[in-house]
């Protein structure tokens, strides 16, 4: 069977294969973001993000049949209009589903960041000593308190 994304279209079969590998790859593609943005919603980040090799591959492949589709778009317009239009259709569907995995993947890192910033507060509040209830900070040569190192934070998720 010749690859659909690498043989340029010059017939109405070759149109059709293009189309249906095209919207193979961005439901496989969708689906996996699904999966990810659901575990993530629900706090599993290890299991929402344990895929990223299939999703790199997953992308890059459905990327591959995009460019395929922008190299042959006059024979689709041509050969198989239907099938272009269902692929407009889906590409909505598509990118509001890569939204709406972004939108969760921002939440979560947000969150994350808020963590992280309200614990490192935390460990600075309780390592100053108070007098009187106010915090005061003793004297030091270095300009820092004995305990006051920075709090590494990852920035990606």
């Amino acid at each position: 069977m010749r690859d659909p994304v690498r043989t340029p279209v010059t017939d109405r079969a070759a149109a059709e294969a293009l189309v249906a590998h095209v919207s193979a790859a961005m439901a496989a593609l969708e689906t996996l973001l699904a999966q990810e943005s659901g575990a993530i919603r629900v706090g599993r980040l290890r299991e929402g993000l344990a895929d990223q090799e299939r999703k790199g591959v997953l992308a890059a492949a459905y990327m591959q049949a995009l460019e395929s589709v922008k190299a042959n778009a006059v024979a689709l317009a041509r050969f198989a209009p239907q099938g272009v239009e269902r692929l407009r259709a889906e590409h909505r569907r598509f990118t509001a589903a890569v939204e709406a995995n972004q939108a969760v993947l921002g939440t979560a890192r947000s969150v994350a960041e808020g963590l992280i910033k309200s614990l490192a507060a935390d460990m600075a509040m309780t390592s100053t000593p108070t007098v009187y209830g106010a915090p005061v900070s003793s004297p030091s040569p270095y300009g820092r308190g004995p305990r006051s190192g920075p709090l590494v934070l990852s920035r990606s998720l």
